[in-house]
This record gives C-alpha cells, sequence and structure tokens, in this order.
C-alpha cells in the first residue's frame, strides 16, 4: 500500500520536475563557468523533455513518466554578439538562476506534502 503512493502520477511527475530542475542548475553553473571560454555554445534543457513530461502526464501512464529523462543540449536558438563567439548572456542566465531557485522551492513543496500526509497516515500526528 505505501508503496503504491509513490507510484502516483502526481508525485512521480514532481520528482521528475525537479530532476530537470536539477540538471538546469548544472546547465546554469557550466555556463557561467565558461562565460569567459571562446566559441562556447551555452547549455539548457532539451525543450522536448517539458513535452514528453506533460504527453505523459495527460496519458497517466507512471511507466512513461518514470522513463523521461532530462538531457542537456547546446542552445541553437541563442544568437552570439560578441566577436569571440561565445552565446552567454550573464543576465540571462542569472535570471534563469533565479527561476530554477523558486521552481525548486516549489517541487520540493509538492514532494515534501506528499510525505508529510503519508507521515501522518502512519502516526496520526503531523
Amino acid at each position: 500500500m505505501i508503496d503504491a503512493l509513490f507510484h502516483q502520477p502526481n508525485y512521480l511527475a514532481a520528482k521528475q520536475m525537479m530532476s530537470g530542475t536539477v540538471n538546469e542548475r548544472i546547465a546554469i553553473q557550466t555556463n557561467l563557468a565558461n562565460i569567459e571560454t571562446p566559441r562556447y555554445q551555452r547549455l539548457q534543457i532539451s525543450p522536448a523533455f517539458q513535452e514528453q513530461l506533460q504527453e505523459a502526464l495527460n496519458s497517466g501512464d507512471t511507466t512513461q513518466l518514470r522513463s523521461i529523462s532530462p538531457q542537456l543540449e547546446e542552445d541553437t536558438t541563442s544568437v552570439s554578439g560578441r566577436p569571440d563567439g561565445n552565446n552567454v548572456i550573464l543576465e540571462n542566465e542569472m535570471m534563469n538562476l533565479m527561476k530554477t531557485s523558486v521552481d525548486h522551492a516549489f517541487e520540493t513543496q509538492l514532494v515534501t506534502g506528499n510525505l508529510l500526509r503519508l507521515r501522518l497516515a502512519i502516526t496520526g500526528r503531523s
């Protein structure tokens, strides 16, 4: 019975979203570390990740939810305005960092809420 709680679509989706946020932070950190590297192309989470996550949520298939994996890829849409060919813009990366911080806090609350409900069910107190 307890095992079933950890296979609910909402719980799995929250975990997948957290995984995506963690990978997005890795991309941002890598981008910031390479801000002065000539010809460096910024990394981002594959846009297909959000689409796959939405499809899996709409289908309600937990197996499909578990199989999704956020991948990092070069951002081919970003154009470099610098002579060295690097397309990392500090202000954009800092805004993305703040966004992922808020996203991560929200996703953590979703997962924590599920665990607190489980604790309440087991012990009778929060």
